[in-house]
C-alpha cells in the first residue's frame, strides 16, 4: 500500500478501496475520517506547541503546590511582556479566509546562534554521530474529523469517512502509509509532520509519559476547574455542549470528559491522530496546526482547555483571542502553561528563578537544561514564555470576566526538606522529568546544539535528579475564565 502513495489523493483513494467508503455530503460527521485543510500561499505567509501543570482540587480544597486570586486582586496590575531577558520579580506575584490552494511547505526555521561554550570542568562524554533530519513536506494538514459546524467558516474542507459498511463497529487502526503521512524519524524519535515549531516527539514513548503525566495532574489538581460540571451541565434545551482540547497529546483528558459527559460533543486536536481503540463514541479527534487558525470552530463551544503547548504556539496572544471567538457565551476558558525554567527553594520560603547562561556548561544540570530547551524552542518559532504574561493577556482582554489566576510550585525531586505531600509529587515529577529529558533530545539537536553538549547535560541532570540534591521547582501557571454574554 505504501509503495502506491505519492500524493494525498492517492492516499485517499487507498482509503476509499480499503475501507469501501464513499464521500459524506451530509451534516453529520463520521466518528474517524480525513479533513483536509487549505491554504493559499498568501494566507500561509499571513500566518504568524509541554510540561506539568497544577491547581486547586474539585471539590474546593486547595492545593498545597498552589496560590490564587481572582482578577478583582489589585496585586495584578496587566503586565506587558517584557524584553527578552527583563523580567519582573515574581515572588510578589500571586496566584482567514483560505483558498482551496495548497499552502506551500514552511521551511524550518533557522538553527539557533549558541555562544561559544566553556567548560569550567571536564566532560567525560564522547561525540556520537548525529542524526540527518528525514525529507518531510507540510504541503498538506489531515485531520480525521469535520467540525462541529461548519457555518459560518471559511476554510474550504473536504471530507473522506472511514466509516465501514459493516454494522457493527470497527476500531480505527493506523496503516503504514498513514502513519508516513503522519510522523517522521528524526534523531531516533517519531515527531510530527505538519509543524516544525513543535519540536517534542509524539510517538508511544511520549505519549506514555503524557499519560503518566496527566495521572500526576489528577492528584494534585482534580481533573477540571470547579465551574466546569456547571457549564457542561445538559440544561440548555436543543443545545448539545461541546468541549475543546487543543493539544490534546494523548487525549487522556478529553476522553475522561467525553466519558462524564456522555451527552455532550467533545474534540481534540493534536498535531497527530489520537490512537486511543477505548475512544468514547462523543469523541473525536481531529490532525491540525493550530497555528493555522481557528476560525472554522468560532462559536462552536462551550469549554476549550489547552495545556502545556506554548513551545509549539508562534503568537500566543493570538491564540487568546481566537478562543475566544470559539467559545459561546459564558463558555469557560482553562489554560496551564510553563515557563521552561527551574527554580530554587530560598532559606526565607521563596523561590529564585535560576536564570543561567547557554554558554557556560555547568551545575545545576536540570535548570541548565531547561535553558537550552527554552532557548530552542524559541528558536524554532515557539513561545516557552508565554506562562509569565498568561494572566496579564487573559484578565486584559475584553471578552474575558471572572479571571482566576492560580500559581503552583510543583517539587523537581522528592528532596530530604520537603513534606510527604511534596516527597511524593516530586517522585513523580522526577520520573516525568527523565522522560522528558530524552523527549527533549529532537528539540535540542535539531536546533544547532552539539550532540556532546546535549548528552553531558542530559547524563548530569539525569544524576542530579535521582540524587535529588536540590530543593527546586518547577512553576506552572493556570488561568480560566468565562467569556461574557455580550463581548
Amino acid at each position: 500500500m505504501g509503495s502506491k502513495i505519492k500524493t494525498l489523493s492517492d492516499l485517499h483513494e487507498c482509503i476509499a478501496n480499503e475501507f469501501n467508503v464513499k464521500e459524506t455530503t451530509d451534516g453529520v460527521a463520521p466518528r474517524m475520517g480525513f479533513l483536509v485543510r487549505k491554504r493559499s500561499p498568501h494566507q500561509a505567509d499571513k500566518d504568524s506547541s509541554t510540561f506539568p501543570h497544577f491547581s486547586s482540587i474539585d471539590d474546593g480544597s486547595q492545593s498545597p503546590l498552589a496560590s490564587q486570586n481572582s482578577e478583582h486582586d489589585s496585586i495584578h496590575p496587566t503586565r506587558l511582556r517584557p524584553p527578552h531577558g527583563n523580567y519582573p520579580d515574581t515572588r510578589d506575584l500571586r496566584p482567514s479566509s483560505a483558498s482551496s490552494g495548497i499552502r506551500p511547505a514552511r521551511l524550518r526555521p533557522p538553527h539557533g546562534h549558541y555562544p561559544d561554550i566553556r567548560y569550567p570542568h571536564a566532560s567525560s562524554s564522547k561525540a556520537k554521530p548525529a542524526l540527518q533530519d528525514d525529507h518531510d513536506s507540510d504541503d498538506e494538514s489531515l485531520a480525521s474529523l469535520p467540525p462541529f459546524s461548519v457555518s459560518g467558516s471559511t476554510t474550504h474542507t473536504s471530507y473522506v469517512s472511514m466509516r465501514s459498511a459493516s454494522p457493527t463497529p470497527s476500531v480505527w487502526s493506523m496503516k503504514n502509509a498513514m502513519r508516513e503521512k503522519a510522523f517522521k524519524h528524526e534523531f531516533g524519535r517519531e515527531l510530527n509532520t505538519h509543524s516544525e515549531v513543535y519540536r517534542l516527539p509524539a510517538d508511544d514513548e511520549e505519549l506514555d509519559r503524557l499519560n503518566q503525566q496527566h495521572e500526576m495532574f489528577i492528584e494534585i489538581m482534580g481533573k477540571y476547574p470547579p465551574c466546569l460540571p456547571e457549564v457542561m451541565r445538559d440544561d440548555v434545551p436543543g443545545e448539545t455542549k461541546a468541549c475543546i482540547d487543543l493539544g490534546c497529546g494523548s487525549g487522556a483528558w478529553i476522553m475522561e470528559l467525553a466519558r462524564e459527559f456522555p451527552n455532550s460533543q467533545t474534540m481534540g486536536i493534536d498535531l497527530v491522530p489520537m490512537q486511543s481503540v477505548t475512544m468514547p463514541d462523543n469523541c473525536r479527534s481531529e490532525v491540525d496546526d493550530i497555528n493555522l487558525g481557528l476560525e472554522h470552530f468560532y462559536g462552536d463551544f462551550n469549554v476549550v482547555n489547552v495545556r502545556l503547548i506554548s513551545s509549539g504556539i508562534k503568537d500566543y496572544q493570538r491564540l487568546i483571542d481566537q478562543i475566544a471567538h470559539c467559545l459561546r457565551p459564558r463558555g469557560l476558558l482553562c489554560m496551564m502553561e510553563f515557563d521552561f525554567h527551574v527554580w530554587d527553594h530560598m532559606p526565607d520560603g521563596n523561590h529564585q528563578r535560576c536564570d543561567l547562561e547557554t554558554s557556560v556548561i555547568a551545575e545545576p544540570w536540570v535548570a541548565r537544561w531547561m535553558i537550552f530547551a527554552n532557548v530552542a524552542a524559541r528558536n524554532a518559532g515557539g513561545d516557552p514564555d508565554a506562562a509569565t504574561h498568561l494572566h496579564g493577556w487573559i484578565n486584559s482582554h475584553p471578552a474575558f470576566e471572572d479571571v482566576v489566576y492560580q500559581d503552583y510550585w510543583v517539587p523537581v525531586s522528592p528532596h530530604p526538606s520537603f513534606n510527604d505531600f511534596q516527597k511524593r509529587i516530586g517522585t513523580q515529577m522526577r520520573d516525568d522529568i527523565l522522560s522528558f529529558l530524552k523527549s527533549g533530545r529532537p528539540l535540542l539537536l535539531g536546533s544547532g546544539v552539539p550532540e556532546p553538549i546535549v548528552d553531558e547535560l542530559q547524563v548530569n541532570a539525569e544524576r542530579e535528579l535521582r540524587s535529588a540534591a536540590r530543593a527546586q521547582y518547577i512553576r506552572c501557571q493556570r488561568v480560566y475564565c468565562r467569556k461574557k454574554v455580550s463581548s
